[in-house]
């Protein structure tokens, strides 16, 4: 792993550290939410695809910090699996006319 890859991870942690928390009522990595604001991840990743997400716009639609974007991306993209079948469930919920709790 090269230094810039190291600092990127770094980089990234801090974020995460700094704006993503456990949901304190769902708890998993799936329903984790921005500190101060309480919007999901997945509401954040669902947004957008990760290819097209931009965290300025992404920003701007929730009115949240770009740094907080930032952070929100970062978490889905490590943990893109769990969070993709919580945008699947979510829809599905819609669809089918039942609300998740």
């Amino acid at each position: 792993m090269v230094a810039q890859d190291r600092r990127e991870i770094r980089d990234a942690d801090e974020l995460i550290a700094k704006w993503i928390e456990p949901d304190p009522i769902r708890g998993g990595r799936a329903d984790a939410r921005l500190k101060q604001f309480g919007v999901q991840v997945w509401a954040l990743a669902g947004y957008a695809p990760l290819g097209e997400a931009d965290p300025i716009k992404l920003a701007i639609a929730y009115d949240i910090p770009v740094e907080a974007a930032e952070a929100a991306l970062a978490y889905y993209e490590r943990h893109s699996v769990i969070i993709e079948a919580r945008i699947a469930d979510n829809s599905a919920s819609l669809k089918s006319g039942r609300l998740l709790p």
